[in-house]
């Protein structure tokens, strides 16, 4: 698992469940990748823009209607959606998480 921060956040037209399409910079080692997320119950894409997040970037690749997922952010599943976890201050991304 890594911190990254999202640099692009979009609506996921395509698919099934409500969910967005996230672009996400790990930092030189890992580079930008890209996620689908069913986020949409606490979270705008604009507001997306800038937050770090933590994400597991060692599954393979996964198909997701006509976007490849790279990474999984990583979040808890409430009543009312899923909150994602991210450092409460700043940190350089793509550190591992200890």
């Amino acid at each position: 698992m890594r911190i990254g921060t999202v640099t692009q956040a979009e609506i996921f037209e395509e698919a099934r469940k409500p969910a967005y399409k996230l672009w996400i910079d790990f930092g030189d080692e890992i580079g930008t990748r890209k996620t689908s997320a069913q986020i949409t119950d606490h979270y705008k894409p604009g507001k997306l823009v800038g937050i770090q997040v933590v994400a597991v970037v060692n599954f393979p690749p996964k198909q997701i209607a006509n976007f490849m997922s790279e990474c999984l952010v990583i979040g808890a599943l409430g009543d009312n959606g899923v909150v994602l976890l991210g450092p409460n201050k700043t940190v350089k991304d793509g550190l591992r998480i200890m």
